[in-house]
């Protein structure tokens, strides 16, 4: 008997979004790993599967609980991976196991099926040919400055996972650091019974989230235009919105080059202008 590891998507709000495929390789796996027993164990009782073998594999014992993956799957069984929603190993538990089988050159099956990301993106309105995950952004520090830097220039839509309470800070910082008329998008409870896109400027959006919405989160923001195709009105509103907020016409430059990708020189010259005006 060849054992195998078995990526197994689960809804990531609806029940219903559990696929058939799905059913069907939860119900013959030997084991099933999961981020939290009692979550999955109420999603096999809804279908339908009894009997299931759970091991516990969560941020915490991901690590040693991939030493028992392998160890089984080596020894012929069938182990399917789940998280609590989602595709398993994309921003939940799962990817050092998923390395793990593989440097052991064992067999690994995908059950795909509901994703966050996936399906913020494709609801947001915003371009969809190329887009980047990035998860949760670092909360504090030096971390967390660089990590925007790099957003501010990046072309690509871009998607963020955060906390209800946390939403109108991180809004508030995108929008500093992308600039405050950079597009996004609020996906909540998606799939739910009260799912809302909530659509504005990264400014609006800031101020919409100012008394925390409830439940799940995804934000999907606008990426950066590509370098010089920022016109010189959108350079003086920028520069203007640096100058207004108390930055000297240098900096005032260097934030728009930065944030815009336009050479720093022409940045310059219009703030220039704007401080003279």
């Amino acid at each position: 008997m060849t054992g195998r590891l078995v990526l197994v998507a689960t809804p990531i709000g609806n029940l219903g979004d559990l696929s058939p495929r799905a059913v069907e390789a939860l119900s013959a796996a030997d084991l099933v790993a999961c981020e939290d027993t009692r979550r999955t164990g109420r999603l096999l009782k809804h279908a339908g599967v009894e009997g299931a073998d759970l091991l516990r594999l969560d941020a915490h014992t991901e690590e040693r609980s991939a030493t028992v993956v392998v160890d089984q799957i080596a020894a012929g069984a069938t182990v399917a991976l789940v998280s609590d929603a989602g595709m398993p190993a994309v921003s939940d538990p799962g990817e050092r196991v998923v390395g793990r089988v593989v440097a052991a050159g064992l067999t690994i099956e995908v059950v795909p099926g509901p994703s966050a990301p996936v399906a913020a993106v494709a609801a947001s309105g915003l371009p969809t040919d190329r887009w980047t995950m990035e998860g949760f952004l670092p909360r504090r520090g030096g971390a967390r400055t660089a990590r925007l830097a790099e957003l501010a220039v990046e072309e690509r839509t871009m998607v963020v996972f955060e906390s209800p309470h946390r939403l109108a800070a991180t809004l508030a910082d995108l929008a500093d650091a992308l600039g405050a008329d950079r597009r996004g998008v609020v996906a909540r409870e998606m799939t739910k019974l009260h799912e809302e896109f909530v659509r504005g400027t990264l400014a609006e959006l800031a101020a919409w989230a100012d008394q925390p919405p409830k439940g799940e989160i995804v934000l999907v923001v606008e990426g950066a235009p590509p370098p010089g195709e920022a016109d010189d009105d959108r350079v003086r509103a920028v520069v203007a919105e640096a100058l207004a907020a108390g930055a000297s016409t240098r900096d005032a430059a260097d934030e728009a080059a930065r944030r815009l990708g336009v050479p720093r020189r022409r940045a310059y010259r219009l703030a220039l202008e704007a401080a003279a005006d």
